[in-house]
């Protein structure tokens, strides 16, 4: 199908001494003297008009004349912020090379600052009929059943001063903003799922007494529901599906209009808690979808300009989303790096997640390249660059897995981590790749010049079991999606201890809670910056459901009812996080070289349970299940924030993921005259079972599937 002009519905303009000819930098709807400077980018457009939405739904149309550098753009005088305003493009309709012009659909524009309502109508949002490779376009006027553009007011709440956490001091918590405060009995509840919910004191006692110095929410642009939710009455509650890189998802405010302003309330009052926002990025697919998806936005101002194409104006899909943000488009670049400093800098955001990552390395859909157009124009902007970045190194397809090659300035979610550790846990693998991962990872970062902090360590995730649910299923149980159970992994990596689910046999609930705790113990007392999610050091369960994207409901909502379960858990975790942040060696900024100290001994050292030092042949003994972990604290490498080094008390930490008890011996003299237990996953506090301190060349017994933490002091 080829239309070269689609000017559908016609054209409506005001005379052209009334739109003055403004800037085309920055993009977006500005106000300025006396009025609203519009500026979009299309390349492939023959004419665009800016459509002002009066209250009652009355449209007006002013043609934007002036074109500078593929930007058009105009200054309409007499709008004001609050103007509800979108976009008809007219050029192109050729499906067969990817061009989808059509002025019956009213855009979304892809800088507004507020976004609102919601496809009401989805036979009115497609821009086509029939067949969406083939069928010619749609004449349906799409305004009334889509979102719509809000002119919105500079500034707001001062976002506050930035803690800026050294990233190896930080304990990351991911968390939801609606679901973490739905239920929290504590917070009135008109403010409960909100971005000032989070805001409120009793959110915030939560993570200061637990001792997250960092939060990072799911996303939080604004979003829109898939077309298959649409039809089934479902909604994407995770949001990882956007609409607007600029606009705070207008459904997490309090009052209607508002989100850009509690956002900035909310950034402020967890900045004056000394807590970071990261926010979770979606810069790698749209909520359009493939091509069979809507005409609400980038699809209709420059399908090409925005999104990789293949032969015949089909999308490349590497997102498993329908459609693939084209990473070497200077449009793409230019809207991520200007979405990124704006959240940055207005909006106050400390850092970001950047969700499959690798699509942004990938121009062109082919190989990965770590020194890609958008990857290095985000690393190189003078503001972005002192941010957290963080990549989910990975997309939906097997070249896309790229754990450990992202550029010197990215951290990763690491993947490895969080399988190794699952399987060691769970009996399933040796100790081998399992010293890698507790020592931050050197065999993945440090021949990058990267530091161990930038291996973003993980056991949970929102996708996924959540931590109770990982010790308590073999299998998803997804029923409750509408899928009939065919979506989430099948590869979880659980053990259910014995029964598949809820159970109320005691010594199933007792190896559950010992199991959770050496899983939480482990990250935390791992080399690299621990991330852990809102809920599970409460007992979180969502059922057995690995994949609750589409649940808006309890399944997803943090259970803030107390339970005894819950209540030890918590009381552990917090311990765990204390004692992370009170001693230096435990979180080192450097990778382990085997350097001597002045202690006399190398700065780690891995051990057998006879205490004798791990050989070379050791390290392949595949039915491995036991490790000693000696940690030099006496030049641990950490420092004060002023720059200086600090040492600390020397750690053993014993690993036993075996189903029957070991005699472990501890190591020689030389590493220290006394060992302290200080930490013991036996115990629902975590109190050692035994204090009583003892001497090198001692034995003690360790119990199946435990960790025992020792203390050598200086």
């Amino acid at each position: 199908m080829s239309v070269s002009d689609a000017k559908i519905g016609g054209m409506a303009t005001r005379p052209e001494s009334e739109v003055l000819a403004g800037r085309p930098f920055p993009l977006g709807a500005h106000a300025e003297a006396g009025g609203v400077r519009f500026a979009v980018t299309s390349h492939v457009a023959e004419a665009v008009e800016v459509c002002l939405i009066d209250d009652d739904g009355a449209e007006k149309r002013v043609e934007l004349t002036e074109r500078t550098f593929g930007v058009w753009h105009g200054l309409v005088p007499g709008v004001t912020p609050g103007q509800r305003y979108g976009f008809r493009v007219h050029g192109p309709y050729d499906t067969g090379r990817g061009l989808r012009c059509n002025p019956a659909k009213i855009l979304v524009d892809p800088y507004a600052r507020q976004i609102t309502g919601k496809i009401t109508d989805l036979d009115a949002a497609l821009g086509y009929v029939g067949d969406p490779m083939h069928g010619p376009p749609s004449a349906v006027d799409s305004l009334g059943s889509v979102p719509l553009s809000v002119v919105s007011s500079p500034g707001g709440a001062d976002t506050g001063v930035k803690p800026e956490v050294p990233f190896e001091e930080a304990v990351i918590y991911e968390l939801h903003v609606k679901g973490f405060t739905k239920n929290h009995p504590e917070i009135p509840e008109k403010l409960r799922g909100t971005y000032l919910g989070l805001a409120h004191p009793a959110a915030i006692e939560h993570l200061t007494r637990l001792g997250v110095t960092t939060v990072e929410l799911l996303p939080v642009q604004a979003f829109q529901d898939e077309p298959s939710l649409i039809q089934r009455n479902a909604s994407n509650y995770w949001g990882y599906s956007p609409l607007g890189y600029c606009a705070p998802h207008a459904g997490y405010a309090s009052e209607p209009g508002r989100e850009v302003q509690e956002f900035r309330t909310m950034v402020a009052a967890l900045h004056a808690a000394n807590i970071e926002v990261l926010i979770d990025v979606v810069y790698n697919h749209t909520c359009e979808g493939g091509p069979g998806g809507p005409t609400i936005c980038f699809r209709g101002f420059d399908a090409p300009g925005y999104y990789l194409h293949a032969g015949g104006g089909s999308t490349v899909d590497i997102t498993g989303c329908g459609n693939t943000l084209d990473a070497g488009s200077p449009q793409v670049v230019r809207l991520v790096t200007d979405s990124l400093r704006y959240w940055a800098g207005e909006m106050g955001v400390d850092g970001f997640r950047f969700d499959l990552a690798s699509t942004m390395g990938r121009p062109g859909g082919g190989f990965f390249d770590r020194d890609s157009a958008l990857l290095t124009a985000i690393t190189t902007d003078p503001l972005l660059c002192r941010a957290k970045l963080i990549a989910e190194p990975w997309d939906a397809t097997g070249d896309g897995y790229r754990v450990g090659d992202f550029g010197v300035q990215w951290a990763e979610w690491n993947g490895r981590y969080r399988d190794t550790v699952r399987d060691f846990w769970r009996g399933h693998t040796s100790v081998r790749d399992l010293a890698y991962r507790l020592s931050g990872s050197s065999d993945l970062y440090a021949d990058d010049l990267r530091r161990p902090w930038q291996s973003i360590n993980f056991i949970t995730a929102h996708d996924g079991f959540t931590l109770r649910d990982l010790v308590s299923y073999n299998d998803k149980h997804n029923e409750e999606n509408g899928e009939d159970n065919r979506d989430g992994t099948n590869d979880n990596r659980s053990w259910n201890c014995g029964a598949e689910g809820e159970t109320t046999d005691p010594e199933i609930l007792k190896l559950r809670a010992k199991q959770a705790r050496n899983l939480l113990a482990t990250l935390v007392l791992s080399t690299g910056t621990p991330m852990m999610v809102a809920g599970d050091e409460m007992w979180r369960t969502q059922g057995g459901n690995n994949n609750a994207y589409c649940l808006d409901n309890a399944v997803s909502w943090v259970d803030w009812d107390r339970t005894d379960a819950g209540e030890a858990l918590l009381g552990f975790t917090q311990r765990l996080i204390e004692l992370r942040a009170s001693s230096p060696a435990l979180r080192q900024p450097e990778f382990f070289e085997g350097r001597t100290t002045p202690s006399g001994n190398p700065d780690l050292v891995w051990f057998r349970p006879d205490g004798q030092e791990m050989a070379e042949t050791d390290w392949f003994d595949e039915g491995r299940r036991t490790l000693g972990m000696f940690i030099d604290g006496s030049n641990c490498l950490s420092r004060t924030r002023e720059g200086e080094l600090v040492s600390d008390d020397s750690w053993l930490l014993l690993m036993h993921a075996g189903a029957d008890p070991i005699t472990v011996t501890l190591p020689h003299e030389r590493y220290g005259p006394s060992y302290e237990p200080f930490l013991d996953t036996t115990t629902p506090d975590g109190s050692p079972a035994d204090p009583s301190g003892l001497l090198p060349r001692s034995k003690l017994t360790l119990e199946p599937r435990s960790l025992l933490l020792l203390r050598l002091p200086r």
